[in-house]
């Protein structure tokens, strides 16, 4: 790195978050910092885009009122700046396992800009025991900010992003000293659907209210901490899963690619060299 790099932060917590205001101030020993967030909470919007949003000046940039992937957007085809890398985050409780990495709005900004063709970083803090930062006023999310900041540096020296779009990392806000690991996201979801009775509902004689719960660590649902699970965990995640990393208080970093890339299937050809619409 010779004249330092041009940042673009942003994430999904909200322009007033404290792990976007920390890893800003780490980021700042890279380059120039431009962040572009939400002017609130947008958390588990994926890759959601809106077609109109308004852009209010922020000290530290604009605050946005969109989604994580229309602050990317905006920051790469509105400004006149050529930013060589976004970064999300440090967003409050991890991003791991496919399911949650594809509806995380710190991951969606991150896909958002490789789809633009900018590299970019996503990360996301934990606790090794709590889990969940809550509330996140109470941690310190130095510790992950500074995995990020040593990650995008390496990363764009060593041309890591010749091969790889995104970089989702998951670090915990309270191990020492972390061994890093080389993951992918492991696939583990369910969902519990459940009907519920409001006496407050207005519903018609056709009408009926049910709950949709994730179940994305086994025997934790909605937003239980899984970790006092952790040996039975150990069992089930392999070594080299982003999971297994969380539960071994390891920062997990998995290179991702976001080409949606298409499948050889020999019997789709098949079908397709057979069917005849009438």
């Amino acid at each position: 790195m010779s004249d330092g790099y041009t940042i673009l932060l942003t994430n999904d917590d909200g322009i007033d978050a404290p792990g976007i205001a920390t890893l800003r101030e780490e980021l700042t020993s890279l380059g120039d910092v431009t962040v572009i967030a939400p002017d609130g909470n947008r958390s588990g919007v994926g890759r959601t885009r809106n077609h109109t949003a308004v852009v209010r000046e922020h000290p530290w940039g604009y605050a946005l009122s969109g989604t994580p992937a229309d602050c990317v957007a905006y920051g790469l085809r509105g400004l006149d700046t050529d930013f060589d890398v976004v970064v999300s985050g440090v967003n409050d409780g991890p991003n791991a396992g496919n399911y949650v990495v594809g509806r995380s709005g710190t991951v969606g900004a991150g896909i958002e800009a490789a789809f633009l063709g900018t590299p970019a970083l996503a990360v996301s803090a934990f606790h090794t025991t709590d889990f969940f930062l809550s509330p996140p006023e109470e941690y310190d999310f130095s510790r992950p900010a500074r995995v990020a900041v040593g990650l995008v540096e390496r990363a764009l020296d060593s041309g890591v992003y010749d091969d790889v779009d995104l970089l989702n990392v998951n670090a915990p806000v309270d191990s020492p000293n972390p061994p890093v690991m080389l993951t992918e996201p492991y696939h583990d979801y369910g969902q519990q659907v459940e009907e519920v009775e409001d006496e407050d509902d207005e519903l018609g004689p056709d009408e009926r209210r049910v709950e949709l719960r994730d179940r994305t660590w086994p025997d934790a649902v909605g937003w239980e901490n899984p970790f006092p699970l952790a040996e039975t965990h150990r069992e089930r995640y392999p070594v080299g899963t982003d999971r297994r990393a969380m539960v071994d208080a390891a920062v997990s970093v998995s290179p991702l690619t976001v080409s949606h890339g298409v499948a050889d299937s020999a019997r789709l050809a098949d079908v397709i060299e057979t069917f005849e619409v009438e």
